[in-house]
């Protein structure tokens, strides 16, 4: 979850606990949602238990961990805990970098995007979650409301002072060794002994096999161009494809058995966390409905109608989400970078409409489905931002096209 909404999901948060019960590392879709979805799942692959961000905008670390313990599955390497809140400590001295660079300019909110957290995996590497959990607070779930307010007041004082010194760092240092702990500069896990990058070693990822892919018409299709949206605060460049091409990609990818890491709006009232489903329903042409939908709908307004369409009572018509019809929503600023989730699969309801199971990082109390959700086809054409695939999740006509 982006910064912008901590505020709204911080109680929410606090009160759910963060227990993963997923201990077989299987992906668990949303098998059944409202009174009326039935899904027969197509692809499953193998997924690390659902965690809890909790009182944090730091759905883009979860969402990237996850992916990334996925493709240590994947490889054969077994299944891997890491620590989202080692790569966040690090992220926020980049960040204050950048914000004294950018002379108080920077983005200093909670929420970022992918390719942060492979910057950070590169440079200072990765550990287990039980070396370092980023739990110094005293609390048994995240909550970086304060420790963001430290961020955001010490970061003044070099920009004025024009100079970042020994005691500035110091000072940053002390602060988030508060509240989310020493950095380890050693450690024994599983009877072996690591450094940082020596653990990261042994997991035998490279981050130079990922690429953020999007689509939109901001810059020619098969070349990198910036999107501009405020979390891609290292203003780093995305591969750009065609709608269908994008959708292609994550089909690919799941068939192949690669999961996909999914940065989107979940800001729509179609977006369900507590059903289980995300749908872009179609409100206005009854003539699509059934004759059930016709009856149901026949005397309702269209407010009345809207209401009733976002029950999720069962499989219901979507609009056809072109090329146009989402590049209209980024322009008119109803599609937004809201979130990252982990798309882990392949489900189609009853109806025959296809989904994509995926893994949300808000625990696993908060629907009924262990933490999982559907996203319709129509709704990830319309409301994704960009995902992250392994080059060799990439169709190699696609692949040939974008240089890779």
């Amino acid at each position: 979850m982006k910064s912008r909404i901590i505020s709204f999901l911080l109680l929410i948060f606090l009160l759910s606990p963060s227990f993963a019960q997923n201990k077989d590392a299987t992906s668990k879709s949303a098998t059944q949602a409202g009174e009326g979805y039935k899904f027969t799942n197509l692809v499953e692959l193998k997924a690390t238990p659902v965690k809890n961000q909790a009182g944090t905008g730091t759905c883009w670390c979860f969402a990237t961990t996850s992916f990334i313990e996925s493709e240590l599955l994947r490889m054969g390497k077994g299944e891997y805990d890491l620590s989202e809140m080692y790569i966040v400590r690090n992220n926020y001295v980049d960040r204050l970098k950048d914000n004294f660079v950018q002379q108080g300019k920077g983005n200093l909110g909670q929420g970022s995007i992918a390719h942060d957290f492979m910057v950070e995996f590169t440079k200072n590497g990765i550990v287990p979650d039980e070396v370092y959990t980023g739990l110094n607070y005293g609390m048994p779930n995240h909550n970086h409301s304060e420790l963001n307010a430290f961020v955001n007041a010490i970061a003044t004082v070099p920009v004025q002072r024009k100079k970042e010194s020994d005691q500035y760092f110091s000072i940053v240092d002390a602060v988030l060794d508060t509240y989310l702990g020493k950095v380890p500069a050693s450690f024994t896990y599983k009877g072996v002994g690591y450094t940082p990058k020596s653990f990261t070693a042994s997991l035998g990822i490279n981050p130079d096999d990922y690429v953020e892919i999007t689509s939109f018409t901001l810059y020619p299709f098969y070349t990198q161009g910036l999107v501009p949206i405020p979390d891609n605060w290292r203003k780093l460049n995305f591969y750009n494809v065609p709608l269908d091409e994008l959708i292609s990609i994550m089909d690919f990818s799941l068939n192949a058995g690669y999961t996909v890491d999914w940065d989107g709006d979940v800001s729509e009232k179609g977006f369900s966390h507590s059903h289980g489903v995300a749908i872009i329903p179609e409100i206005e042409k009854v003539d699509q409905y059934s004759a059930a939908d016709k009856k149901r709908f026949g005397k309702m307004t269209k407010e009345e109608r809207t209401a009733e369409a976002y029950k999720f009572n069962g499989p219901f018509p979507e609009v056809k989400v072109t090329q146009e019809f989402r590049e209209e929503g980024y322009d008119n600023h109803s599609t937004t970078d809201d979130h990252l989730m982990h798309v882990t699969g392949l489900t189609k309801d009853q109806a025959g409409t296809k989904y994509y199971i995926t893994k949300n990082s808000w625990g696993t109390t908060r629907n009924p489905f262990g933490g999982y959700l559907n996203m319709s086809e129509n709704y990830v054409r319309a409301k994704t931002i960009f995902i992250m695939v392994h080059k060799s999740a990439i169709p190699p006509e696609i692949r040939t096209k974008l240089g890779l």
